[in-house]
């Protein structure tokens, strides 16, 4: 592949999937996050070339690890994978705590937002590159009582559409993914064994059964690669077809721990 790539959150899950898989495509491949011995074990197990702790929140964190992966790609920087994300809270909106709120859209959006605002000049001057965000169909398809984390990865999406428009000029392409029910540590309570949640997951879902990683790197590493030359501004959903029905209902979880009344947005007394 022969690219320089950095990769947010790269040290686990989606994130980790696409540098193992750029890594072996034989890209220079610099995985950023909060968790050094993550990281570290990821660049000593293969599956990336250089690492830089940086929580995405934090704005010169960011800018010092975009410019680390630009000066370990030998002055360029052809691809960013933003797939750090997460969620910390599931519960009624009505009682979503402002910190909480303000937590979730920094990690979602604000990063995603400063990887952008930071790699694309460098891009643009060097002609071109490709900036691929890690979104999620609970953006376009509500998921009740996931709280900000929809309405981050919203953001997520229009970021992507704007920025595509106005980089196109530079060569720069910006598209993102929507990952459906993905295998990873921040849904182990859901696929680590059978409930009536993941029942419901696959029962919203014609291909029903539970995706992998390397079903959305698979993606991402053709987004950033010669033959997705042509595409940008592009959402592209990476789902089973879940995306195609409704989001899933949590209400056999939530129900016991706050209420019916709480899930229909009444506040207890």
């Amino acid at each position: 592949m022969g690219l320089s790539v950095l990769v947010t959150g790269g040290g686990s899950g989606i994130g980790l999937a696409v540098a193992r898989r750029l890594t072996a495509a034989g890209a220079v491949v610099t995985i950023c996050g909060r968790t050094e011995d993550r990281l570290a074990a990821a660049r000593d197990a293969g599956h990336a070339d250089h690492y830089v702790v940086a929580d995405v929140g934090d704005e010169e964190a960011v800018a010092q690890a975009v410019r680390q992966a630009h000066a370990n790609g030998g002055g360029r920087l052809d691809g960013v994978v933003a797939s750090a994300g997460g969620s910390g809270w599931l519960g009624p909106i009505t009682q979503l705590p402002l910190e909480q709120w303000r937590q979730v859209i920094e990690t979602n959006l604000t990063g995603t937002m400063l990887a952008l605002k930071h790699a694309a000049p460098l891009m643009a001057a060097q002609g071109g590159g490709s900036f691929v965000a890690i979104s999620s169909i609970a953006s376009s398809n509500t998921h009740r009582w996931f709280g900000p984390y929809g309405v981050a990865k919203a953001g997520v999406d229009h970021l992507c559409l704007l920025a595509a428009d106005e980089l196109g000029a530079s060569g720069v392409r910006v598209n993102a993914i929507r990952p459906g029910l993905i295998r990873t540590e921040m849904v182990a309570i859901v696929t680590e064994e059978e409930n009536p949640i993941l029942a419901d997951y696959r029962a919203c879902t014609p291909l029903p059964r539970i995706g992998e990683p390397d079903d959305v790197a698979a993606l991402a590493a053709f987004l950033l690669g010669p033959d997705s030359s042509w595409i940008t501004g592009q959402v592209i959903n990476v789902d089973g077809g879940h995306s195609l029905r409704r989001g899933p209902d949590f209400s056999p979880w939530l129900e016991p721990a706050y209420g019916g009344d709480a899930l229909k947005g009444l506040l207890p007394d």
